[in-house]
């Protein structure tokens, strides 16, 4: 019972911080679902910049933190904002490394500003690196994917700011898979940078959100909480559709790839390619030994340099065929893993331990195995996901 108080003062100052940055949001009570009419809170610079003036401020972007045609960086130095570290997280500053590669420490050729990876050793700032900063502005697309390493790096540096005595800055963007609450929770037994929080696949949080979430459960280690403040985007809700304006990595180059990404990434576990190595990345499927009217060749490209089955055919599915009103329907869809598994058999699992660490635990997997069906898995989860919207609730701050 200790931990009530601290969870509801949480939670109401995350609320009451939205709705005192967006009066419209209180009195409006119909929304516009025209997503170009949806402002991100990097483009609200009245109602963050007094939070960074008079601040040495460290920023965690790479090349979704537009405003508006210029980079937030750009922006914040022509508003005088004493910018001194940029952090990048997975794939770079300007998000063209491969998912995995290490990135290392270098400076940004256009600003002067050293740039600090949070990607590979060293994940977390140090003591060292926070040490010239007051406070630290996060402001990265995120796709809604628990297993999307952008939460994790959050996650990292709201804890290295508890740690060093620093403030967040959370500048919110709408998620574009945010729509939905589906998938296993994570089992902590199986938590990795691809999975740090009792969250399901897909949470439907925005990042804002869940950086709430995070501080008012005490998730940062020994329970710690920063001092956080989330700026929330204008006119957006959970049931808009979102096309995402820049691309979010590499391997995710369009509406298809980001929609179809939460039920596609367990394939990274298995043998069946998601088409990296091709101009349709997270849009395939396909097996050396699949089936299936389409069929394709990865070769080495930007973003994916050695590829699953690098110059083999294979045999499998072309979801860019779906129309985009299809691929919106899709939401986490178990049965591409389960047509697959009665193709292939157990020789799927060709990376079992890392199948586990996207999926959150072992349960899946185990249950494929068994020959369960997709209601007999579901079912399984629903205990946990459904304990989860009720705690999910405490912490939305858009309707």
């Amino acid at each position: 019972m200790a931990k009530l108080p601290l969870l509801v003062l949480i939670a109401l100052s995350c609320f009451i911080s939205a709705s005192c940055i967006d009066m419209n949001a209180q009195t409006s009570t119909v929304r516009p679902l025209d997503p170009t009419k949806v402002i991100p809170a990097a483009e609200r610079i009245d109602y963050y910049l007094p939070l960074l003036q008079n601040k040495r401020v460290g920023m965690v972007v790479n090349q979704t933190s537009m405003c508006g045609d210029q980079h937030l960086v750009d922006v914040l130095l022509s508003q005088n904002v004493d910018i001194k570290t940029i952090f990048a997280p997975e794939h770079g500053f300007r998000g063209t490394a491969d998912a995995g590669a290490t990135i290392s420490d270098s400076k940004d050729d256009k600003t002067g500003l050293p740039v600090v990876s949070l990607y590979g050793k060293n994940k977390k700032p140090t003591a060292a690196q926070l040490a010239n900063l007051d406070v630290i502005v996060f402001d990265i697309q995120d796709v809604g994917a628990r297993f999307y390493t952008y939460i994790s790096s959050m996650h990292y540096v709201m804890e290295a700011a508890a740690e060093n005595n620093k403030s967040v800055v959370v500048l919110d963007r709408p998620n574009p898979n945010g729509h939905y609450v589906d998938g296993p929770v994570l089992d902590l037994e199986f938590q990795s940078f691809v999975g740090m929080h009792e969250i399901p696949i897909v949470h439907g949080m925005t990042v804002g959100e869940l950086a709430c979430m995070i501080n008012g459960e005490g998730w940062l280690k020994g329970g710690i909480s920063c001092a956080l403040d989330v700026i929330p985007c204008k006119n957006y809700n959970h049931q808009i559709n979102y096309p995402l304006p820049v691309r979010p990595s590499p391997n995710l180059p369009n509406y298809y790839s980001v929609r179809l990404y939460p039920s596609f990434c367990l394939f990274e576990g298995t043998d069946v390619s998601v088409g990296r190595g091709t101009d349709k990345q997270f849009q395939v499927l396909g097996a050396v030994k699949g089936k299936g009217p389409f069929s394709f060749t990865p070769v080495s490209k930007p973003g994916a340099k050695y590829p699953k089955h690098e110059g083999k055919l294979l045999k499998g599915e072309d979801f860019t065929q779906l129309s985009v009103g299809e691929v919106g329907a899709i939401e986490f869809e178990l049965s591409y893993l389960l047509n697959y598994y009665e193709m292939l058999g157990p020789s799927l699992f060709t990376k079992s331990d890392f199948f586990d660490k996207l999926a959150g635990g072992d349960g899946l997997r185990k249950m494929i195995l068994a020959g369960k069906s997709e209601a007999e898995i579901r079912a399984s989860w629903e205990p946990k996901l459904s304990a989860f919207k009720e705690l999910r609730n405490q912490y939305m701050l858009y309707e």
